[in-house]
């Protein structure tokens, strides 16, 4: 009782005030339960004590008496104890749960200290709270606070909002609330921090807070800008990356959103239903393509690690097709043939894409040799082209600080058939077509950036500026890959790949590269409101009646390709460029050439390609005065 009788006395506020500097909201609820705590524990050891002494009467006159009434006054002291007791425990009870639901349900809207420290964030575990969801700058590569690609900024009606100067050209990366997670929310802070505990908040004056720290990003925000507007009025998606330590430059995909579009339901609802554009979906690293004639990158490094880069093929059985195997369909080159190859096979035709080469020499390779190179650049070896559509993601391949940021921007996992097919399956995959028609532009940038790496590696893509290079393979020996950039050289000094060259003329900046062409049968054509096209025609149904039934509507679409590597000599950009449906008759050269010679040349300019290629300022003439 008198414990009860000081409690009520002493006042907790006032004392936390004094101590701690007036902390009280978050003190004496902490306060409270602790004496409420230590009060719960005297209570256990008198009743404990209490069932001791009246298994064992220690008093005199309690030994000599009858047993029932030696019970009957042990009982009689235990219960009266019990009873006091419970009255102390019931007293304590409500006052720390008063104390509570006072300040949980109460103290909102009726004590205007509470509503004032709330509202200025005073408050511990408001603090904490609020803390969770307030994000840090998101700095680019440079670290520049003008170049920011995320921060807060409180507008006129004193709102605190959040602000992407970058908003349409970071969509895909950045993520929805709704959708992808992204780097927006998986950047910050990975974990929620417990609570504090009663006695920490009591004792501690200082209590380390959660910290979203700013972040630095390896995107350069000039770049990123620049690759967007290079896409403005297409379909497709550029991917540039630093070959020697992983760093991703650019990564954009078109057609994009902005972020405040998708901030709502209907928003959000309206950009899935375009099913014609697919502005929710990131072309970098969530559609595949057929890769074309660039994918003849691959079957080179491939005769590089077995040893088969000098060999010599014969075109059978005619100069301009090479027919895999007795019936089979011939496979044939659209640009030249390799019949006038001279002792350099593998140059002259990378140089004019010969597609009956890097058939023939898939074929002499084999499937284990074609799997082994899969794995070591990021692809997966199925067995069948129905096994490519099961594969899923593959978070694996980013350079991360935590699993989470990897899996918010994973690709999905780029695959090539090497199970048992014909020799004209497995040679058409060679060219770029067939089984090898699950590539992401992320993943051809991946093969582009082996070739230029200075030691021969495939460095982990990462996009945290902070987080040191990992090494995903050894994909070719230095000397190995130094002979493969002498090679794809060839295609834009030469080949079919001059339109780099051209527009890049009097940067000083040499390359390397590959172009490639493809086709889809069968792409579906939709109306404005995302509903499939169709047309109607006359089929018999079950019954072998003619009826008119609605058939979807689909085309042929062509998609041009380049990917490369500069400066040649240490290259330090790597870049994948997909221009989607660019009509027959038009090839990758012509049309993705153009977009990335433009990143790299802009890259340069950045600093990014090293300070020879930066452009030089001109300095500016001052008049001497009087003269």
């Amino acid at each position: 009782m008198s414990l009860l009788l000081f409690l009520l006395q002493f006042d907790l506020a006032k004392f936390t005030e004094n101590i701690f500097g007036g902390q009280v909201l978050e003190r004496t609820p902490a306060g409270l339960s602790i004496v409420y705590l230590i009060g719960l524990g005297v209570l256990m050891l008198f009743l404990m004590l209490s069932f001791f002494r009246s298994a064992r009467p220690k008093f005199a006159f309690e030994e000599n008496l009858p047993k029932e009434v030696s019970k009957r006054l042990s009982l009689t002291v235990t219960n009266r104890s019990l009873k006091t007791w419970l009255f102390v425990f019931v007293c304590l009870t409500l006052t720390v749960y008063g104390f509570h639901v006072y300040w949980t349900y109460f103290a909102d809207t009726n004590n205007e200290q509470f509503q004032t420290l709330s509202a200025s964030n005073k408050d511990l575990r408001n603090r904490r709270t609020s803390a969770l969801t307030l994000r840090g700058w998101m700095l680019d590569r440079t670290g520049k606070l003008e170049k920011s690609l995320a921060f807060y900024k409180i507008d006129k009606e004193g709102k605190i909002d959040r602000e992407f100067p970058l908003e349409k050209e970071m969509a895909h990366l950045l993520g929805t609330e709704r959708g992808t997670p992204g780097l927006e929310r998986t950047l910050y802070t990975q974990e929620v921090d417990r609570m504090p505990e009663a006695w920490e908040v009591l004792t501690k004056v200082k209590r380390k807070e959660p910290e979203n720290k700013d972040v630095k990003i390896t995107i350069d925000h000039d770049l990123q800008e620049f690759a967007a507007k290079q896409l403005e009025g297409k379909k497709g998606a550029i991917v540039a990356i630093n070959p020697q330590n992983g760093n991703i430059l650019a990564m954009y995909s078109n057609p994009s959103y902005s972020l405040s579009d998708a901030e709502s339901l209907d928003g959000y609802l309206k950009l899935e239903a375009d099913k014609s554009n697919k502005p929710l979906l990131n072309r970098t690293t969530r559609e595949f393509y057929i890769p074309g004639s660039t994918f003849k990158t691959f079957t080179m490094i491939s005769a590089f690690r077995a040893g088969e880069q000098d060999i010599t093929l014969t075109s059978k059985p005619a100069p301009e097709c090479y027919t895999p195997s007795k019936g089979s369909r011939p496979i044939c080159d659209s640009g030249g043939s390799c019949h006038s190859c001279g002792d350099n096979q593998m140059t002259h035709a990378f140089q004019i894409s010969s597609n009956q080469f890097f058939s023939q020499l898939a074929n002499r390779l084999g499937s284990e040799r074609m799997s082994e190179t899969a794995n070591v650049l990021g692809i997966k070896p199925v067995e069948t082209a129905a096994d490519a559509l099961k594969q899923g993601f593959f978070p694996e391949i980013w350079n991360t600080s935590n699993p989470r940021i990897a899996r918010s921007i994973m690709p999905a996992r780029a695959t090539v058939v090497t199970g048992k097919q014909s020799l004209y399956d497995s040679g058409v995959i060679g060219m770029g077509q067939g089984g090898a028609g699950q590539m992401t532009p992320f993943q051809m940038a991946l093969i582009a950036a082996a070739t230029g790496n200075n030691e021969g590696k495939l460095m982990k893509p990462k996009i945290e500026a902070d987080v040191q290079s990992q090494m995903f393979s050894q994909v070719l020996t230095p000397q190995q890959a130094e002979e493969v950039r002498r090679i794809m050289a060839t295609v834009t000094e030469e080949g079919t790949g001059t339109r780099v060259k051209a527009d890049l003329a009097g940067t000083g900046i040499t390359t390397g590269g590959k172009t490639g062409t493809s086709d889809r049968d069968g792409t579906p054509l939709y109306n404005k409101d995302g509903t499939r096209k169709t047309h109607k025609e006359k089929r018999k149904n079950e019954k072998g009646e003619l009826v008119e039934v609605d058939v979807p509507d689909s085309f042929t679409r062509w998609d041009g390709w380049f990917i490369g590597i500069a400066p040649l000599d240490n290259p330090q950009i790597a870049i994948a460029v997909v221009y989607e449906d660019i009509g027959e008759g038009r090839y990758g050269g012509g049309t993705a050439g153009p977009i990335a010679a433009a990143v790299i040349k802009k890259a340069a300019e950045l600093g990014l390609l090293g300070d020879q290629f930066k452009p030089k300022t001109q300095p500016t003439n001052k008049k001497r005065n009087g003269k």
